[in-house]
């Protein structure tokens, strides 16, 4: 249909950058830049507001309805507009919080994780309230203000959906992302769509022993036990797999790839337990591609320089690859460390989440939504390495998927919870004419 764009969007999306919704700080500035953020987006989206139903779900969820031509099973847009902190701000070539717009780039926190996806959702919303459409079927936007600190928001709203008996035909949240270079060495324009995430469990390595002064030391001590207990694991890592998934995204990549790295590739896609050994030797995003990943992320233990410490602990950050689960990730763990002086708990869990379908009319809509906004560029499914919020809605929502419709650069993508973060103002464009073909093209619910 023949819809009216908003011109504007920048001026929007730097807007956003400009109140410091940083979740991580609530306990230190309290909910205000959450409520401002609140009430920014009531200005800038008057239509949105005026006419679509709204609910809080706790103090950081802002969750709309917008009544489609037919009830029963909606679609559902998801997005967070938290973001993380800054760090060193003197790192900044611009400012991190006041959002810059620059020679067709808009820069700042948030600016493509994720409140570039919260702009351009809403900008098609508006667009097409303006227009005077109604989507075929229901349409919920999710909007979720602590994703970035264990999305507490969205496990309250998915509870919800589950109590009142709503099941949604799609989930769309953050994950992939228009790129360039899907990995290292290939070059090619792709739309990386997540069927999959993923799941995550964070465990604790605790060892005792007796104190005393460190110049008559035991045998071992409780900082000998974790350091013994996280070398196991690294000479011992998870066993590499490559699901379907992964096998049919090298497909995909093989005709990007040139001499020795396109034969690798072939061996990868026709001989997939060799494929999956090959990519896990390679180290760091090739190998989590394959397998379960574990690091060390923090390590603790002793009061001064010449005391021995009553108690070391470790802190393992464990991102769980499909067809295994938390608790089959805590086994191994347990039994690669094989020392009853270190005590294994958990934390946060979740298990990966299952294989969405790449071959219903959910994601076919998804790549003709991609074609369209991006001039027919491939959409290709992988699984995700990262949590999202959605891990609380594909356990009862099969065709949940991870794609933030904003075209990145490599430099762009590392810059994510980096340093000098941004997105152009013609990937907004083209992320606004994203979601609103998505919408508009969105099937009667029969």
């Amino acid at each position: 249909m023949d819809v009216q764009v908003r011109v504007g969007i920048a001026e929007r999306m730097s807007r956003m950058v400009r109140i410091p919704t940083v979740s991580a700080h609530v306990d230190a500035t309290g909910p205000g830049p959450f409520h401002d953020f609140e009430e920014l987006l009531r200005e800038l989206y008057p239509l949105v507001h005026e006419r679509l139903e709204f609910e809080k779900i706790t103090d950081f969820g802002l969750l709309f309805r917008w009544p489609g031509r037919t009830s029963g099973s909606p679609a559902l847009l998801m997005a967070h507009y938290d973001v993380v902190p800054v760090g060193d701000e003197g790192a900044w070539s611009r400012p991190p919080f006041d959002g810059v717009i620059d020679d067709g780039v808009v820069w700042g926190r948030g600016t493509l994780d994720d409140k570039g996806a919260v702009c351009v959702l809403l900008d098609a919303v508006e667009n097409l309230l303006a227009a005077d459409f109604t989507p075929a079927r229901d349409l919920y936007v999710w909007l979720g203000g602590n994703e970035e600190s264990h999305g507490a928001a969205a496990r309250e709203a998915a509870a919800e959906f589950q109590r009142r008996g709503i099941h949604p035909w799609i989930v769309l949240d953050e994950g992939g992302a228009v790129v360039d270079e899907p990995l290292k060495g290939i070059r090619m324009d792709a739309a990386m769509v997540g069927v999959s995430e993923k799941g995550i469990v964070t465990i604790t390595l605790t060892a005792r022993s007796d104190p005393g002064h460190a110049s008559a030391p035991p045998k071992l001590t409780a900082t000998d036990r974790i350091a013994r207990a996280a070398s196991r694991l690294r000479a011992h890592p998870f066993p590499a797999r490559m699901p379907q998934v992964t096998r049919d995204m090298f497909r995909r990549f093989v005709p990007a790839t040139r001499g020795a790295m396109r034969v690798a590739f072939r061996i990868i896609v026709a001989v997939p337990w060799l494929g999956a050994r090959m990519l896990a030797a390679m180290a760091g995003e090739a190998a989590a591609v394959v397998r379960t990943t574990l690091a060390v992320t923090m390590l603790g233990g002793g009061t001064a320089a010449n005391v021995l410490p009553e108690e070391a602990s470790a802190v393992l950050n464990v991102r769980i690859a499909p067809g295994e689960t938390a608790t089959t990730a805590l086994r191994r763990v347990r039994r690669v460390i094989r020392d009853r002086g270190v005590t294994v708990s958990a934390q946060e869990q979740h298990d990966p989440s299952p294989i969405s379908p790449v071959d219903g009319e959910q994601f076919r809509l998804l790549s003709a939504a991609v074609s369209d906004a991006y001039d027919g560029i491939p959409s290709i499914p992988y699984i995700q390495m990262s949590a999202t919020d959605s891990r609380y809605f594909h356990v009862f929502s099969p065709a949940t998927y991870r794609f933030s419709p904003l075209k990145m650069t490599g430099a762009q993508r590392e810059s994510i919870h980096g340093i000098d973060e941004h997105v152009t103002v013609d990937a907004l464009e083209r992320g606004e004419r994203f979601y609103r073909r998505l919408i508009e093209v969105l099937p009667n619910d029969n």
